[in-house]
């Protein structure tokens, strides 16, 4: 891990300008607030796993925020890239006072919490894959343009990593139907407002969660997601542990943050983990 100061290489790419670690701190590691340390670095291979291998000794509400991701993960490890200064990579600690059953929410709460920040500070319509994605319009065409990462630290803490495709250009992306704020015609791509957003939004989320009890229903969680989820109301392919396949319509979360598929027998199944292919656009 590199920190961020002292090094002129910085400003290499004037169109990418750095993060400015001193105003973000200011904004948000506020007395009282849910951030207690904010950190950027120029580089490391994982912000999830250098926060986690902290954990133990921070207190909840730490950032880590790298310019530059050369080893970051998805899921089932799938690698996540991007040019230096180019997106937001940043990873939070929490420690939820809520049961533990409940955890399994901190995803879609982060991707509830992502898209409504960024839906007021760049001025672009986010929607929802079920579990971990953030999709754009390009074009008229669904495309992929940030993931979230929840991994258990320790006995009681959950590090939760966000990665955001900010200014890809088209020929930058890292793979086919992979998208950015830039190409979705951001009103803004200054990436200190975007993240200042984001904490912000997740802040008041969390809060309003852990008050709850991390009920998903009380705390308006549960109704959020789903209204903002384009898995719902599809025709989807679920690509299941032990190499299972399930197809059918997403109808609904449950209240584990499970997605019900109606399946083609007339039943329902309760998907907790899996890939999912969206097979088909909503009925209009």
């Amino acid at each position: 891990m590199t920190s961020s100061q002292g090094s002129g290489g910085r400003w290499s790419d004037l169109d990418r300008p750095p993060l400015n670690e001193t105003a973000l701190r200011r904004a948000l590691v506020l007395p009282d607030g849910l951030w207690t340390s904010l950190d950027v670095v120029l580089t490391t291979g994982s912000t999830n796993t250098d926060l986690a291998a902290r954990a133990a000794d921070l207190p909840e509400g730490a950032v880590l925020v790298a310019e530059e991701q050369t080893s970051g993960r998805g899921r089932l490890d799938r690698t996540w890239t991007a040019p230096a200064r180019s997106g937001i990579f940043v990873s939070v600690l929490l420690k939820p006072d809520v049961p533990a059953h409940r955890w399994g929410w901190l995803p879609l709460l982060t991707g509830v919490a992502a898209a409504t920040g960024l839906a007021k500070a760049a001025g672009v319509d986010m929607s929802l894959k079920w579990p971990n994605d953030l999709l754009v319009s390009v074009k008229g065409e669904e495309r992929k343009t940030g993931g979230i990462l929840a991994e258990r630290a320790g006995t009681d803490g959950v590090v939760v990593g966000l990665g955001l495709n900010v200014t890809l250009r088209e020929d930058e992306l890292p793979v086919p139907g992979a998208g950015s704020l830039l190409l979705a015609d951001a009103v803004s791509s200054d990436r200190d407002t975007l993240l200042r957003a984001v904490l912000r939004s997740l802040a008041q989320w969390y809060g309003e969660w852990v008050r709850a009890g991390g009920d998903p229903a009380a705390s308006g969680l549960q109704e959020a997601y789903a209204a903002g989820c384009a898995t719902l109301g599809r025709r989807i392919r679920a690509e299941l542990p032990g190499e299972r396949t399930l197809e059918g319509e997403a109808i609904a979360l449950d209240g584990d943050g499970r997605l019900v598929v109606a399946t083609e027998g007339g039943g329902t199944e309760a998907v907790g983990a899996g890939d999912i292919v969206h097979v088909r656009t909503p009925d209009l």
